[in-house]
């Protein structure tokens, strides 16, 4: 049978009415709507769909959005102290830098300015410490919305075998510290991994976040498996895809997620609701 499709856009649709009554109750309580402010140096096409996205996301759930945008050939100072600016606004509970940054820029400089308490896609310093330590934790909206995901299809990780394709600062690490949380067994994979299809093949749970277009086939999949594709491609004409060869993959696999529609509509929504959440850091 052909796989079970885990639609991101229809969680989205749940996510984002239990946001609306998140942000409702916020305003309440403060006497004025949750801000959120998206720091951009210089122009990023590819990024700006996800900025674009947020900051619509932010106003359909009743939080404020702003957009601080920095000049594309700032020094790594002006971009510290860009980010201060918005740690000391009281009325902005939120901060993300969107990534990546242009090359003169470090991106040691984001974990080390951003405030940890405002850290709503959990790339400080002390956010990344309390999820390796299990302490509440902002986490990077990617994982927390691949994890939502999962969730909301009711696929289990205790005991699961889960292996990931990718060891990113910013999906493929914190993912693996997340799962591990949940008791599920966790292999890593990169670039340097030999024989991809021996870890994938082992199983029960497989998440894509490489990307690279189609690297993941049918004959990487153990049948019955459950497969998440966060790889986002822009092919030559312009078509967005997957790490994973969705049709192919679907052959065997018993869940998968598309691209676009699977973990991409969430991950928006994830950092809002961490925002309005508070976690106790």
């Amino acid at each position: 049978m052909p796989a079970r499709v885990l639609d991101g856009r229809a969680i989205a649709s749940v996510v984002r009415a239990e946001l609306r009554a998140l942000a409702s109750d916020y305003a309440e309580r403060h006497g004025r709507p949750a801000g959120l402010a998206v720091i951009c140096v210089g122009a990023q096409p590819a990024s700006d769909v996800y900025v674009r996205q947020l900051l619509r996301e932010a106003a359909s759930i009743g939080v404020r959005g702003s957009l601080v945008t920095l000049a594309e050939d700032i020094e790594n100072a002006a971009l510290r102290a860009g980010i201060e600016a918005v740690n000391d606004d009281d009325e902005t509970q939120g901060l993300l830098v969107q990534m990546p940054l242009p090359p003169q820029l470090e991106p040691r400089v984001v974990a080390e300015a951003v405030n940890p308490r405002k850290d709503v896609d959990g790339i400080s310093m002390r956010s990344a410490g309390n999820l390796f330590l299990r302490y509440p934790s902002f986490v990077p909206a990617t994982c927390a919305a691949v994890v939502e995901l999962l969730d909301r299809y009711d696929i289990p990780l205790a005991g699961q075998r889960v292996t990931i394709i990718g060891a990113s600062n910013t999906v493929g690490k914190p993912l693996a510290f997340m799962l591990l949380a949940r008791d599920a067994t966790i292999s890593v994979c990169h670039i340097h991994t030999r024989d991809l299809a021996h870890w994938t093949r082992q199983a029960d749970i497989v998440i894509a976040a490489a990307g690279k277009a189609g690297l993941v086939t049918e004959q990487m999949i153990r049948p019955g498996a459950t497969v998440v594709d966060v790889g986002i491609n822009v092919l030559p004409g312009g078509a967005i895809v997957g790490d994973v060869a969705f049709e192919r993959v679907a052959t065997v696999a018993a869940a998968l997620s598309p691209v676009p529609g699977g973990v991409g509509p969430l991950t928006p929504l994830m950092a809002l609701r961490q925002m309005l959440l508070e976690p106790h850091l």
